[in-house]
């Protein structure tokens, strides 16, 4: 983005820089937030997503990675005198974000008719 140093009334003679917002500006976005266990799962559906919008001649921003869910549960192993002896599981889920800037009808519906492996978890907004 472009500065722009300019001096307000109340400046004090100080000068301000002013941000320039870029001419060309995207009227509308779809978000794709991917979710997954496996994370060469997941990358191998990104760039699924990102070749397919491209290839459509769209502006794609991303994937842009998410911080990873840890879940971890704790159990006993033994029913019941020991007690200090626990095994811990964990599960993790791998996310990513991919932005599509100026959707045509083109790109949604060949988003539509892709198909990804199972265990991938897409959300689309607009």
């Amino acid at each position: 983005m472009a500065e722009k140093a300019a001096q307000t009334p109340h400046s004090g003679g100080k000068k301000i820089a002013q941000v320039v917002k870029p001419e060309k500006e995207f009227k509308q976005r779809i978000r794709i937030k991917i979710k997954a266990f496996d994370h060469k799962i997941i990358d191998s559906s990104v760039k699924q997503i990102v070749d397919t919008a491209e290839r459509q001649g769209v502006e794609v921003i991303g994937p842009i990675p998410l911080p990873t869910e840890i879940h971890k549960y704790t159990v006993n192993r033994s029913s019941f005198v020991h007690k200090n002896s626990r095994e811990q599981y964990e599960m993790r889920v791998h996310k990513r974000l991919v932005d599509i800037l100026n959707p045509n009808p083109k790109v949604i519906d060949a988003l539509m008719n892709l198909n990804l492996p199972a265990g991938v978890d897409i959300e689309i907004k607009m």
